[in-house]
């Protein structure tokens, strides 16, 4: 778990100079001052880059988390005061100090303003699969889980955006791939009816979190997950790599302002699965740094947005509990490819043989260990078959070297995830 990063509150923010001083500038603006709409979406989005970097604060509960938190609500809610959210997550944290008449004033202002997260009852310092406390002589609940009663999976794959530049050429197909795989009598073993796939339009930020939460209402604590993502992935700034987003099909990139108010923050995915997937026995699969190069071409995006991999911080967020285990199709500082040699995204590809292994029955782990193996022979191979190419033509744009590394990031126990074993309900 990574260590706690106290200090003053500048540090602990860990804003860009430029960023920083646009909070700065907003927050000094009388409430009375009746902005422009433009000025406003500036506070607000500002302050909601301010509320997800506190939900990313919280990965164990500790106090020291909290307080350190607390302190990027309340400068959210100073920078936009009709911040429903961050009142709602600051009585939260305020309670979890023990504030209490700090967290009722708190909540009160949140149900003036409104809360999503409110409504939905989202708790980040809750554990949906919690490890169990064992009784005297006797096991932790997690060495004796009882066979898979169902399974459930979401299957999500974005090649067309709002934003034409933004489209990608193999992800949906990824997503189709997954959910043929998944059922699959020989590999898979799902369901149709408990296995939903969603591409293109269909993936609106809405839509998106609509279908997490059938995940959260429908799964029980004997129940299997799998949640496979492929798009794209961006960060706030480059100066931070704890503030993950994804892409859907309706975010809009007019501005930076307004990427980030309609992006999913990765920190919504993990505390979903955090505190409300009760399944104690869920594998996530994230494809969420692509490329859009030439079909003859392996090579990075060129859209004009910085895409990241979800950062180390982000995945060990997800992992907390039981029977967790996220698989990422690279490493935070690089990004992922795809391109004809497939017709899948690479990860997406290795991926695909890897679940095909032993019928089906190998676990996360062991099907991490082949991609791991695999993937970045791939991208070397590709990248060297370019560079060939490009030596006997020296009008080629240069080709950059390229490598690729899967991650993966797994709970301290019950992380044995077989996505093809048998359910009872089979």
């Amino acid at each position: 778990m990574p260590a706690h990063r106290g200090g003053p509150l500048m540090k602990s923010l860990r804003l860009s100079s430029r960023k920083l001083n646009r909070a700065i500038l907003l927050f000094a603006l009388p409430l009375s001052f009746s902005a422009p709409a433009r000025a406003q979406g500036e506070r607000c989005g500002v302050a909601k880059d301010l509320m997800v970097q506190a939900l990313e604060r919280i990965k164990t509960g500790a106090a020291t988390e909290a307080a350190d938190g607390l302190e990027l609500l309340k400068h959210a809610n100073q920078v936009c005061i009709s911040l429903g959210d961050a009142w709602y997550y600051r009585s939260l944290f305020e309670h979890k100090l023990g504030q209490d008449g700090k967290a009722n004033y708190s909540l009160s202002k949140a149900r003036a303003f409104g809360s999503e997260a409110m409504n939905e009852g989202a708790n980040p310092f809750v554990l949906a699969a919690p490890p169990a406390t064992p009784s005297k002589g006797n096991p932790p609940l997690e060495t004796k889980l009882r066979p898979v009663a169902r399974k459930w999976a979401l299957v999500i794959g974005i090649s067309q955006f709002s934003n034409p530049e933004l489209n990608l050429r193999y992800t949906s197909k990824d997503a189709k791939d997954f959910a043929a795989l998944l059922l699959d009598p020989k590999y898979g073993r799902f369901q149709a009816s408990n296995l939903h796939t969603l591409a293109d339009s269909q993936v609106t930020t809405r839509r998106l979190k609509e279908e997490l939460n059938w995940l959260a209402r429908m799964a029980g604590e004997e129940d299997l997950v799998a949640i496979f993502l492929a798009t794209h992935g961006t960060s706030r700034s480059q100066d931070t790599a704890e503030v993950n987003y994804l892409v859907t099909s309706d975010t809009d990139l007019q501005s930076e302002d307004s990427l980030f108010a309609t992006a999913l923050p990765m920190v919504e995915l993990s505390d979903i699965v955090r505190t409300r997937v009760k399944a104690r026995r869920t594998a996530i699969f994230l494809d969420t740094c692509h490329s859009a190069g030439a079909a003859s071409q392996l090579r990075e995006r060129a859209t004009g947005l910085a895409d990241y991999a979800p950062s180390r911080t982000a995945l060990e967020r997800i992992r907390q509990g039981v029977g967790r285990a996220i698989l990422a199709s690279s490493q935070e500082d690089q990004v992922s490819y795809e391109g004809p040699a497939y017709q899948n995204g690479y990860f997406t590809h290795f991926l695909l043989e890897a679940l095909q292994q032993n019928n089906g029955m190998n676990t996360v782990e062991q099907v991490y260990s082949y991609i791991r193996d695999e993937l970045p022979k791939a991208v070397s191979a590709q990248y060297q078959a370019q560079r060939s190419v490009r030596l006997k033509n020296e009008a080629a744009a240069p080709v950059k070297h390229a490598t690729q590394i899967p991650v993966l990031s797994v709970s301290e126990s019950g992380a044995d995830i077989v996505l093809g074993v048998s359910s009872a309900s089979n």
